[in-house]
Order: C-alpha cells, then sequence, then structure tokens
C-alpha cells in the first residue's frame, strides 16, 4: 500500500514483560519515530504491518544485553503456556520482501529501530529490532557485508527496551550479556509481549528533524514523557492515510548477529536526527541482523 503522510510517522509498542526471576510484571509502552525521507520502502512495509496487525500479541523472541532486542516474527504466539511456541518462531515472517535501504543520514544510534534479514542483502520482511546500545558494528561501512537498514528511533521507552533486554534467556539465565550470540539464542524464559503495535500520529514536516541535542532530564516510566520532550513539536495528526502497496519475495530464518563494539550509552529520546552522532566503529567482521 502507498500511505500518505506530511512528516515522520510515530507508532507506540505496548509491552508486558516479566523482568527477572520472582519479579512481578512490568506493563510500558515505547515510543518510536520512522523517517521516511530515508528509509521510504522500508517504513511504508512497517506501517503496512502494523495497519495490519501483523504484530499484535506477538513476543519479542530474541534478546540480548547490551546489543538487541527482536521482534516481528508472526509466528511466534504461545500455543498453551510459554515457552510453548510454534516450531517456526524466530524464523518467520509474511513472504514479501523489500530491499536493504541504506540512508547517510541513519546509523545504529543507542534506540535505532531496524529490520532484520537473511543472508540475501533484500530478504527483509517483518522482522524488527532495536538496539539496545549504539551498535555501529552492523552500519555497512563497519561490515564486510551490505549491513542492516535503520529507519526510525525510539523516542521514549528506552528504560523497557534496556529491562527487556536483560530479560533472563535459555542461554543465560542470569540476564546478563551472551559473547558473540548465535542465530537462535536469548529466546527469553519469560515471555516478553507485544500486547499491540499501532500509529500514533505524524511529525510535520517542518518540525521532524533538528539538530543533535545533549540529554535533558529522564524519560517516563509510563511512557508518556515524550509529551514533554516533543512540546517542540508539532503532533498534526492521529490518523495515517493508506492507499495500496506489496512487495514480493521469500524469508528465510530471521536472525540478529552477535554484538558490535558498543559505544557509550545515549537515550535516544533526546536526539531528533539519528545521524552520525559519533565517529564510526572501526569494522567489524561478526554476523549481523538477518536470516540464517
Amino acid at each position: 500500500m502507498d500511505y500518505s503522510y506530511a512528516g515522520n510517522p510515530v507508532l507506540v509498542i505496548d509491552v508486558d514483560y516479566q523482568p527477572g526471576h520472582f519479579q512481578s510484571n512490568e506493563q510500558g509502552q515505547i515510543i518510536i519515530e520512522m523517517f521516511p525521507m530515508w528509509a521510504p520502502i522500508t517504513v511504508e512495509n512497517m506501517i503496512q504491518h502494523v495497519e495490519e496487525g501483523l504484530y499484535d500479541g506477538i513476543f519479542f523472541h530474541r534478546v540480548i544485553d547490551d546489543f538487541v532486542t527482536q521482534a516481528g516474527d508472526p509466528t511466534c504466539t504461545t500455543v498453551g503456556v510459554y515457552p510453548a511456541t510454534f516450531l517456526s518462531c524466530g524464523s518467520g515472517g509474511t513472504g514479501e520482501t523489500i530491499p536493504l535501504e541504506h540512508d547517510v543520514n541513519l546509523s545504529h544510534v543507542d534506540g535505532a529501530i531496524g529490520m532484520a534479514r537473511g543472508q540475501d542483502p533484500d530478504s527483509a520482511d517483518s522482522q524488527w529490532y532495536i538496539a539496545e546500545t549504539e551498535a555501529h558494528g552492523l552500519d555497512p561501512e563497519n561490515r564486510d557485508d551490505e549491513g542492516y537498514a535503520t529507519f526510525g528511533v525510539v523516542r521514549d521507552g528506552m528504560s523497557h527496551v534496556r529491562a527487556i533486554a536483560e530479560v533472563p534467556t535459555s542461554d543465560e539465565p542470569t540476564g546478563t550479556g551472551i559473547q558473540n550470540p548465535f542465530a537462535s539464542a536469548g529466546r527469553p524464559v519469560y515471555e516478553v509481549h507485544v500486547s499491540s503495535v499501532r500509529m500514533l500520529g505524524v511529525i510535520a514536516e517542518e518540525h521532524a528533524t533538528g539538530q543533535i541535542e545533549e540529554p535533558v532530564g529522564q524519560e517516563s516510566k509510563t511512557g508518556l514523557g515524550w509529551l514533554s520532550f516533543w512540546n517542540i513539536y508539532v503532533l498534526v495528526g492521529i490518523v495515517v492515510f493508506l492507499s495500496g502497496g506489496y512487495w514480493g519475495g521469500s524469508i528465510w530464518s530471521v536472525f540478529v548477529p552477535s554484538t558490535g563494539k558498543p559505544g557509550s550509552l545515549i537515550d535516544a529520546k533526546h536526539v531528533p536526527i539519528p545521524a552520525v552522532l559519533l565517529p564510526p566503529l572501526e569494522a567489524d567482521n561478526e554476523q549481523g541482523p538477518g536470516a540464517s
């Protein structure tokens, strides 16, 4: 489908998860701004899946502390009691792929959202990941392959992203980091549930970009702190207007690569443009987000 919007679309991911052993469930929101100016095909693909309700009720099937949290597989729903699920969980998608998009303004800053893909650079489908730290080792200039496509950044809710990344997994029950994780690593012991993903609105074009800012204050635990941060913006829509367009192709098992070299932790919600925040890290030959 073709989606019409004048500015940067904003979506909300509602999450429900148990952060650790003997802990109560947490609920919250992750607010993401997307950049159609720099990644038009990828943003349109994401909006299409959101509007179709593809992500409602799935769970994060791979979480790696100090690296990424990955979701977006429509087959990752529980069958009975978690962790019982479909055997294809982690390798599923819609079967309709999109080409890899890169732009000099987009990189794997802390809080960047990107598309998982297979060995074929143009095999991204429905799975996405959020960088829980700077992951410039996934940028194309730092890799021997084509790298991975980012298309947005978390504006609020990074506290939930970080907590989800530390959920105990079958590989590391303590919740600490896994070194050089392989494709199937990082399955959470407790379900990290995506209650829903929905479009919130659009940031007007004249307010959709700006200068890099220093962090100010703390984000809200409720997921609503973005309102005060965005008082410099104009929120002009609650509805994203849609009209047509699908992408053909197929997908293999999709995964996120092993960790690159993380930089300092910067709260991405304070970064209006996810562009070249730091000099690129040295080339990293480790495996990146994609399909196995």
